[in-house]
């Protein structure tokens, strides 16, 4: 079973729980493993001895904001001033 989830980490972060997360790309969730281990046993009642074998792949890597450079503004061509139309009265 292969999953995918986004792990930002934050050591400045204001609070513990947001220093290191785990979170599900799509629905922003964060994963219970608990409840992936119960869906590879097939969710049968009962006790049960496993192994968790967790390899981690990084498949792209962002920079966190402050590194980010600022996006480049395009300047604007500078448009001529359209002449004014006298008022029509009717």
């Amino acid at each position: 079973m292969t999953k995918h989830y986004i792990l930002h980490l934050d050591p400045g972060a204001k609070y513990e729980w947001d220093r290191c997360s785990l979170r599900d790309p799509i629905t922003a969730d964060r994963p219970s493993f608990a409840e992936l281990v119960a869906q590879a046993v097939g969710d049968q009642p009962g006790s049960y001895l496993v192994s968790v074998q967790i390899e981690v792949n990084v498949l792209e890597q962002a920079a966190p904001p402050s590194e980010m450079s600022p996006p480049v503004m395009a300047e604007l061509p500078v448009r001529a001033a359209m002449p004014q139309l006298p008022e029509l009265v009717a």
